[in-house]
């Protein structure tokens, strides 16, 4: 690959509102995925097919067509990137960005049955609609399409190597993710920020980074180019599980698709929480969060404890950490700049 120039670095602060580029990006980079994705789907068998387009929101029960909200195309966006940032066609990185897309589907179909999560982008999700072995086997056929869709491309086994080692990370995150619930609010065997960091990293960041990786290796990067491509995509996924984390205690659910305070009626150990905790000032904080019924006034215990603003804080720091990868990176100048729009835009959603 020819010498590319490096990005200047971006900005700090978090945007007032998203660039206007971005969505523009994401719409651009799902428009050129669509036909690969859906032919993919298209070779599963065909209840399993429905259920897979179910969950992309191609589809109602039935098979009807419909126009339900589906995904942002975020992890596509960062595949077609990464090969454009390599120098390649972003037709180049197309292989990754449907794989990667296939096994975010899997884990979300997954990740649902794990959580009891009834709904999905304001509609039930696979497995209220269609039960949970199917959703089971909906996931795992998804997870088994994208593993094909790799090693059918060039440069396969490098690219299976990326994935899988991605996947390991993802599932050691979603692992802490759920054992964390059964953690103790304080003393020793409470979770601590560098544990949520971790796991954070791992059930969000790795497939981020991953995706971004797979595109460049597969646009012909040098490994140090896939490797720092990796490590910014995984900071990116800490701030966006940051990010998260706040919407999932006020976020408005006629936005995120979640009901209000969902999290804290989970019991979940996320930043805002562990954050408050720390503060003298949320020593009712645990017994509140043992009070399902009580979810409002745990909310407003941890803003006022300031754990809001420090999981704000920890985002930016993350972001600003991704952005210095980034700039530090020999990438096309043009999608580099993408990138960084779309960084932007992702951690700027509804805040």
């Amino acid at each position: 690959m020819t010498a590319l120039p490096t990005t200047a670095t971006a900005p700090s602060a978090f945007p007032a509102q998203a660039p206007a580029a971005a969505p523009d990006v994401l719409l651009r980079c799902r428009e050129l995925v669509r036909p690969a994705l859906g032919e993919a789907v298209g070779r599963l068998h065909p209840w399993v097919a429905e259920m897979a387009a179910y969950s992309f929101g191609w589809c109602e029960v039935g098979g009807a067509p419909a126009a339900a909200p589906g995904g942002k195309g975020v992890r596509q966006a960062l595949a077609v990137l990464g090969a454009e940032a390599a120098g390649a066609d972003g037709r180049a990185g197309i292989p990754a960005a449907v794989a990667v897309e296939l096994v975010h589907a899997f884990s979300l179909l997954h990740d649902d049955i794990m959580d009891g999560d009834a709904t999905r982008r304001r509609r039930p999700a696979v497995w209220k609609a269609y039960g949970t072995g199917p959703a089971v086997l909906a996931g795992d056929a998804l997870f088994a399409l994208a593993v094909e869709t790799l090693a059918a491309a060039p440069g396969g086994p490098e690219a299976l190597r990326l994935l899988s080692a991605a996947l390991a990370d993802l599932v050691r995150g979603q692992a802490d993710d759920l054992l964390f619930t059964t953690r103790p609010w304080g003393g020793p065997q409470r979770v601590t920020p560098e544990e949520y960091r971790r796991m954070a990293e791992g059930k969000t960041g790795a497939l981020l980074g991953c995706a971004v990786a797979l595109g460049a290796a597969l646009g012909g990067a040098p490994e140090p180019v896939v490797t720092a491509l990796d490590r910014a995509g995984r900071r990116l996924g800490i701030a966006f599980q940051l990010i998260d984390d706040v919407l999932g205690i006020w976020g408005d659910p006629a936005v995120t698709g979640k009901p209000v305070h969902g999290d804290l009626r989970e019991r979940k150990k996320t930043f805002p929480v562990l954050a408050a905790l720390g503060s003298p000032a949320a020593r009712r904080l645990p017994a509140l969060l043992d009070s399902p019924g009580r979810a409002a006034q745990a909310a407003a215990l941890i803003e006022e404890a300031g754990g809001r603003t420090a999981t704000l804080a920890e985002a930016r720091a993350h972001m600003d950490a991704a952005r210095a990868l980034l700039a530090k990176t020999p990438l096309a100048a043009g999608p580099a700049d993408e990138l960084h729009g779309l960084l932007d835009h992702l951690t700027s959603r509804n805040l």
